[in-house]
């Protein structure tokens, strides 16, 4: 069962998130195979970021969707993943050229997206409750270390957009394979109105201190390898790592209030896509293919729109016949 442990390090502003999707990771591989699956170094990818966004939504309890996108000019021109509020998340990519062959089933950020240097990646909050005319929050930075070197790893890509937006270090582990997609998020907070600092005895006081204790922490979160994140229940990893700090955990999210993939597509959201194409644009599809048909990038699922139904798409209710209400 695909699941979320939250934990803080007592008396130190650390903060500590695991998650391992499995059944929710599966469920969407299944659905892009029936679809046309991706090749495996691209659903490493994927699953990375969809472990990586989920971490980013719960960290920060957003009341709208977090989305998370690697762009460049290698055979993935994009990569995305969508995570809302109750941890729900979709994923996807748009691959156009070969992706290399590889022993390993792994291909570095390099070689899929950056293959000169200007590769990107972007996180959008894009709230729930969005005024007219207000914008989503985006922040962007390079695939690339700030003295010019590339980043061939995701987790260190997120690491230096938290430290540039958010000004806090952190550390990220993440990894996957086509059964579960897992990973591990260690992140400083401030100290000022920290909850976990409240009611305790800090056990480090000045700042030379608590970055001797983040850095502690962080080098331990690193130790942690690619198949251990992979094959380890969450227990088993935590008191791996940190058997020696004084952990408190928090109920951990599974289940109906856990993570799992679920799509925001609807026949309504495809039909007003259609609307904005105008009539003209859907008369001439329908005069050549004899229908409209969508396909979702994210899970899959098709919406068929027949003569009928295409022109019912600007037609007013009230001069609307009983037509098709077919959903395939």
């Amino acid at each position: 069962m695909s699941e979320l442990h939250t934990f803080l390090f007592e008396g130190l502003p650390v903060r500590g998130v695991l998650v391992r999707l499995t059944e929710s990771w599966q469920e969407l591989l299944r659905r892009r195979e029936a679809g046309g699956g991706f090749e495996e170094p691209v659903r490493r990818l994927l699953g990375e970021m969809s472990a990586a966004t989920v971490l980013m939504q719960s960290n920060i309890k957003f009341n709208g969707a977090v989305v998370l996108q690697i762009f460049g000019d290698g055979p993935v021109k994009l990569a995305v993943t969508e995570a809302q509020p109750d941890l729900s998340f979709r994923s996807t990519a748009k691959v156009i050229g070969e992706i290399p062959s590889t022993d390993s089933g792994s291909l570095p950020l390099e070689v899929l997206v950056n293959n000169h240097g200007k590769g990107r990646c972007a996180i959008t909050l894009d709230p729930k409750d969005r005024q007219p005319g207000q914008q989503p929050y985006q922040g962007v930075v390079s695939l690339s270390h700030v003295d010019g070197g590339l980043l061939n790893d995701l987790g260190e890509v997120l690491e230096q957009y938290m430290r540039k937006s958010e000004q806090l270090d952190a550390k990220l582990i993440l990894a996957a394979n086509d059964e579960i997609a897992a990973g591990l998020l260690i992140q400083r907070m401030p100290i000022e109105g920290e909850a976990n600092l409240a009611g305790t005895d800090r056990v480090s006081t000045t700042e030379e201190e608590l970055d001797e204790a983040y850095n502690r922490i962080a080098t331990l979160a690193a130790s942690l390898k690619r198949e251990e994140l992979l094959t380890l229940d969450a227990q088993t990893i935590l008191h791996r790592l940190f058997w020696e700090e004084d952990l408190r955990y928090f109920e951990p999210k599974a289940g109906p209030t856990g993570p799992r993939f679920a799509c925001t597509c609807s026949r309504e959201r495809v039909a007003e896509m259609l609307r904005s194409l105008g009539q003209e644009e859907i008369d001439s599809i329908v005069a050549e293919q004899g229908q409209v048909e969508i396909g979702c990038d994210f899970c899959g699922e098709h919406y068929h729109f027949d003569p009928i139904d295409a022109a019912g798409l600007f037609t007013s209710e009230a001069d609307t016949p009983p037509g098709s209400s077919s959903l395939q």
